[in-house]
C-alpha cells in the first residue's frame, strides 16, 4: 500500500451541533487524516468552535472562513485549491452532518492508495440501496437523479451525486477547477464526469448514508434544477471537445 498525505475537506455552514463530532471522530481514525473546514461565515459559530479546537490539534486542523455563504461547490474548490498547494496527496470529501460515517474514511481510502483506483465514491446505492431516515420522495429523486444522468452521459456510476469521496492529488491537478461552475448536487455530477472522461479510474464503495438528525438540509428545488440543467451542459461540451 502507498503512503500518502491524507486531507479531509468538510464545508460548514451553521454546523456548531456537529462539528466538534465529526473532527473527533475523524482524529482518531486509524489513517492520520487532517482537516480543513471551509466555514461560510455561520451565524452560529461553527467556525469559532473549530478555531478552538484547532488550539489543540495545530498541525491537523485548518480553517478556510469566508465571510457569506458562496455555496457547496465554491467551498470544494477552495478546499482543493489549499491542499494542492499544501502537499496533500489523499483528497477527500465529506458533509459536516454526520450523514457520512467518519470511520468509513479508511475504507474509501484504501482502494486509492493502493492504487486501484484514482477516486473513490462512497456509494449509497451499489449492490443495493443503503439510506437511512429518507422519505421515499427524496430516495426517488437521489436515485432517479443517477438514472437520468447515466443514461445522457454514459457515465458508470450509481451515485452520481454522492458527496463522500476521496481523490488522489492527479485527478484534481488535471481537471481546471477554475472552469467548475457548478454548486449542489451538480457539483459532484460534474467532478465525476470531468474524471471518468479524463481515463481515470472510479471506483463506487459501499457506505450507509444516514439522514441528519441535528441542524437543516441544504436540499432545494434550485439545486435540483441546476443538476438536471448541468448533466445536458457536460453531454454537449463533451461531444464538441469543450469539456
Amino acid at each position: 500500500m502507498q503512503t500518502a498525505n491524507p486531507l479531509v475537506i468538510i464545508p460548514t455552514y451553521n454546523e456548531a451541533e456537529n462539528i466538534g463530532s465529526v473532527i473527533g471522530q475523524v482524529l482518531c481514525l486509524p489513517i492520520a487524516f487532517d482537516v480543513l473546514v471551509v466555514d461560510d461565515g455561520s451565524p452560529d459559530g461553527t467556525g469559532d468552535l473549530v478555531e478552538a479546537l484547532r488550539k489543540s490539534h495545530p498541525n491537523r486542523i485548518s480553517i478556510l472562513r469566508r465571510k457569506r455563504k458562496q455555496g457547496l461547490g465554491t467551498a470544494y474548490i477552495a478546499g482543493f485549491n489549499f491542499a494542492l498547494e499544501h502537499g496533500y496527496d489523499l483528497i477527500c470529501e465529506m458533509d459536516a452532518d454526520l450523514s457520512h460515517n467518519p470511520n468509513d474514511l479508511v475504507r474509501l481510502a484504501e482502494p486509492v492508495l493502493k492504487g486501484s483506483a484514482d477516486l473513490a465514491i462512497g456509494s449509497r446505492y451499489v449492490n443495493g440501496v443503503r439510506v437511512m431516515n429518507w422519505p421515499l420522495s427524496r430516495l426517488m429523486l437521489s436515485y432517479g437523479a443517477g438514472m437520468y444522468t447515466r443514461a445522457i452521459t454514459g457515465i458508470k456510476v450509481q451515485d452520481v451525486t454522492a458527496g463522500f469521496k476521496c481523490f488522489h492529488r492527479r485527478v484534481l491537478e488535471a481537471i481546471d477547477l477554475n472552469a467548475v461552475r457548478s454548486n449542489g448536487y451538480s457539483f459532484q455530477i460534474e467532478l465525476n464526469f470531468k474524471a471518468w472522461k479524463k481515463g481515470f479510474s472510479l471506483v463506487e464503495v459501499p457506505i450507509i448514508f444516514t439522514e441528519r438528525t441535528e441542524g437543516r438540509s441544504k436540499m432545494s428545488k434550485a439545486i435540483v434544477r441546476e443538476a438536471a440543467w448541468k448533466v445536458w451542459e457536460l453531454r454537449i461540451r463533451s461531444v464538441f471537445g469543450r469539456l
